[in-house]
């Protein structure tokens, strides 16, 4: 089956950068585009960022725009996000997401806290 496992989050001061990965497993992966969210208690979850099966069109959240880079390795089965210049505003549960035969599928999250 389908599973998504992120990893990377912690804490981070203001302005900081962390870089979180996601290693997919269950389906091809290569096959798939790929998208970060992230969630706030009592907010909706937030695209954050997706890419293409090949890695060369990517797109994001106008609130991350500059700050974030996603990227991913197909040979790896694996999909980054690079955080840099990290606010206040960027702490949430980090999901990677991806989506086969109408279904979404969802990792369990990496808590990211900035804070100072």
């Amino acid at each position: 089956q389908v599973q998504l496992v992120e990893s990377g989050g912690g804490l981070v001061q203001p302005g900081g950068s962390l870089k979180l990965s996601c290693a997919a497993s269950g389906f091809s992966f290569s096959r798939y585009p790929m998208s970060w969210y992230r969630q706030v208690p009592g907010k909706e979850r937030e695209l954050v960022a997706t890419i293409s099966t090949s890695g060369i069109a990517t797109n994001y959240a106008d609130s991350v725009q500059g700050r974030f880079t996603i990227s991913r390795d197909n040979a790896k089965s694996t999909v980054y996000l690079q955080m840099n210049s990290l606010q206040f505003d960027d702490t949430a549960v980090y999901y990677c997401r991806t989506v086969r035969a109408g279904v979404y599928y969802w990792g369990q999250g990496t808590q990211v806290t900035v804070s100072s």
